[in-house]
């Protein structure tokens, strides 16, 4: 993959490509930033540039060693991830004994740790002590979300290279174009984390499904009767959509939002700009405060559904809670 294949990240890509260019290559880099921020994929297009043999500021995906790393079969290139819940000592050790021999192209060995904030506190020692004493020319590339939860002394000996979250106007332009339904596409771009999981869930036909029915059980709620209720047994757990009550929650939070835009007079910022007219009569009918608490129930919610409380019964606790 080529750097102008990552979507955003300018700035990332600008301090990457200057050092290529300039040949003033780190001997290891923290790259920090929220899920879905295409850290891998830029330190995929980092590394492939690494080892080209053209030696510029970006691969050519054409020589013999980028093909290698195409193929994933290059032996330069090492990728750590956790084993379980963490990286652990053993998985260190085997990437110092395997740079302990001499590159077969004779250039810098390369490796990535994925989840850098999950090493146990002694993989984390032992990385320190490579970092300071590489048996070869080595580049080190440690992908993370929380860069504060990764050893002091690693931090201060690596450069760091900032990720900042996906933008949704950027992705929503692309899937627009690439055909996907606008009304989907406005609502996607905010739940997924990236192009290819925006794409993953757009193909999905249970995600219209999901949305169709959100929009229904947040009128019927609104009215404050116990409709919703009987809407969300029918539609969803009997409908078979049980298995993606999680996205209902995302999605509701998305509506409670554009209550909001619209109290505010924010209209270009609204989701489902489909439904303004709906919309519109539904969001005066409650103070601003009530759909903050609206978003915050949301939340709890989906929090309680990934702590395997009851889908059902999440349900339906929240419907009856924006009811009121």
């Amino acid at each position: 993959m080529s750097f102008q294949e990552i979507i955003g990240q300018d700035i990332a890509k600008q301090m990457l490509q200057n050092g290529l260019r300039s040949q003033k290559i780190s001997h290891a880099y923290l790259f920090s930033g929220p899920a879905g921020s295409g850290q891998m994929k830029m330190a995929n297009s980092f590394a492939q540039a690494l080892v080209c043999i053209h030696k510029g500021d970006e691969a050519c995906g054409e020589c013999i060693q980028c093909r290698k790393m195409k193929n994933g079969n290059h032996p330069d290139f090492h990728v750590i991830e956790p084993d379980g819940a963490s990286i652990k000592i053993e998985q260190i050790r085997d990437i110092q004994r395997i740079f302990s021999y001499r590159s077969e192209s004779g250039n810098r060995k390369i490796y990535i740790i994925k989840d850098a904030d999950k090493m146990t506190i002694q993989a984390s020692n032992s990385l320190l002590k490579f970092l300071e004493e590489p048996p070869a020319p080595a580049v080190a590339i440690l992908l993370t979300e929380n860069a504060q939860s990764v050893l002091p002394t690693i931090r201060s000996r690596t450069q760091p290279i900032v990720f900042t979250p996906p933008d949704p106007q950027k992705m929503a332009q692309i899937l627009g174009d690439e055909g996907f339904p606008m009304p989907l596409v406005r609502c996607v771009v905010h739940i997924a984390s990236d192009l290819d999981e925006c794409r993953e869930l757009l193909a999905e036909n249970w995600f219209a499904e999901i949305r169709n029915v959100m929009l229904q059980l947040g009128k019927e709620s609104a009215g404050r009767g116990s409709m919703s209720l009987i809407t969300a047994q029918q539609k969803l757990f009997k409908g078979g959509l049980g298995d993606h009550i999680e996205p209902v929650f995302d999605l509701f939070h998305l509506w409670f939002k554009d209550m909001i835009h619209i109290q505010i007079g924010r209209h270009e910022s609204i989701v489902f700009i489909d439904q303004l007219e709906s919309l519109s009569k539904v969001a005066t009918t409650r103070d601003m405060q009530h759909w903050i608490s609206c978003m915050s129930l949301a939340a709890e919610c989906k929090k309680m559904l990934r702590s395997h409380v009851n889908p059902q019964l999440c349900m339906e606790q929240f419907l009856i809670g924006v009811s009121g």
